[in-house]
């Protein structure tokens, strides 16, 4: 009982430590996983995650925007495949509005290549139709067909409510673990002609009614940023430059490969403070059972005294306390091994569901393996204190056998 409380602490320390490498990894793997066959984010001059933070993954807001003007050139630049513009500043209840075109359902990619796809209704083909991502369709309880008031501003109140322009839910899309869940997509008419009768960041004075609207010119005036996908791959870092070296106004190009690495590196630190407190956790249930073995080494010198009576020799109880440390420290690290994918088969799907970390039973990497190794070495290596301690009494024992 006592050996198996022990293998059952270091498991239960093994799971903890493979499930935080694991989400570890998932999270790295959602965050990259958002934006796929994206070549480049472009936006106001800024450093490349920050603008890879408001643009893609909704988090933060941009320091300028970029003009329409700028944005018609660098779409009818020769390199340029195609590119999706996007708008934010505007809110409901708490999730971003973005406005941007149709094609963004056809160019946005998740995930290795996925495609977007709905869940039900269709894409906005009316001035005032909204798409909901799925987890604010679930979270607000909205239908097709119902309307929804979009705010000025970000917040779960808003600065202003645009209460004279009302949007019809025209679509909702499936669930894609990415910030898409958690946006309400609407056209970039949409975004100016909600505008329209505000000046200056806040009201006019004047009430322009949704119909009144409709007739007016609502091209752009401008927009936060946009996706571009590019004709070749090797163009990338001219492309880059092209950007970067603008004349008209100050904009920035971010490879979104590269700034997921630049952000990576600055959680660097507390991934590694993480992952250095799970390991101590498996240091603590190692020395646990060095401890245990220990402790019963008094009430196990009548068994190794019978082994020293059948011919064991010292060097040989060194070596079965040796023995047993490691196999104790090996069975829990299977057991702990085996109990963390028995938790992601039974909750990954709910985790995926609900943060869009995938913790899908993939195969484990020569690093992961070679820790579950280190653990039972280490083990062994753990117990030379009760081997030692158990080679001392056997000694003592074997005088005692020969008077």
């Amino acid at each position: 009982l006592t050996i198996a409380l022990a293998a059952l602490s270091i498991a239960l320390s093994v799971a903890l430590l493979v499930t935080v490498e694991r989400t570890r990894q998932a999270a790295r793997a959602s965050f990259a996983a958002a934006i796929s066959d994206t070549d480049v984010v472009v936006g106001a001059r800024t450093g490349a995650v920050q603008l890879m933070l408001y643009a893609v993954f909704r988090i933060g807001n941009a320091s300028n925007n970029v003009t329409w003007k700028s944005y018609q050139e660098i779409a009818s630049h020769r390199a340029v495949k195609w590119i999706v513009p996007l708008s934010l500043g505007d809110s409901h209840r708490g999730y971003r509005v973005l406005g941007t075109t149709t094609e963004y359902f056809d160019r946005l990619k998740y995930r290795k290549g996925r495609s977007l796809a709905f869940a039900e209704g269709q894409r906005f083909a009316d001035l005032f139709d909204v798409v909901l991502g799925s987890e604010v369709a679930k979270a607000l309880g909205y239908k097709i067909g119902d309307k929804i008031v979009v705010s000025h501003g970000l917040g779960a109140a808003g600065f202003s409510k645009h209460e004279n322009k009302p949007f019809a839910v025209s679509g909702i899309l499936q669930r894609t673990g990415t910030p898409v869940d958690k946006t309400l997509h609407v056209s970039l008419e949409a975004i100016e002609a909600i505008h329209v009768d505000w000046a200056g960041g806040g009201p006019s004075g004047l009430s322009i009614s949704a119909e009144q609207a409709r007739k007016m010119d609502l091209t752009p005036k401008a927009v936060t940023a946009a996706l571009v996908g590019l004709k070749s791959k090797f163009a990338i870092f001219s492309f880059q430059r092209y950007v970067n070296d603008y004349k008209a106004e100050p904009l920035s190009a971010a490879l979104p490969g590269l700034a997921l690495q630049e952000l990576w590196s600055v959680l660097g630190v507390a991934e590694a403070a993480l992952a250095g407190v799970s390991a101590l956790v498996v240091l603590a249930a190692l020395i646990g059972m060095a401890t245990m073995l220990l402790a019963s080494l008094q009430e196990r010198r009548r068994e190794m005294a019978i082994l020293r009576s059948v011919g064991a020799r010292p060097a040989t109880i060194f070596g079965l306390l040796m023995a047993e440390a490691g196999v104790i420290a090996a069975a829990g690290a299977v057991l702990g091994l085996i109990l963390h994918l028995l938790l992601a088969t039974m909750f990954g799907s709910w985790i995926d569901r609900s943060y869009g970390v995938d913790l899908s039973l993939a195969p484990f990497d020569v690093r992961l393996i070679a820790g579950l190794l280190f653990v039972a070495l280490f083990g062994a290596l753990i117990g030379l204190a009760p081997a030692i301690r158990a080679y001392r009494l056997s000694v003592a024992d074997g005088v005692g056998l020969r008077i």
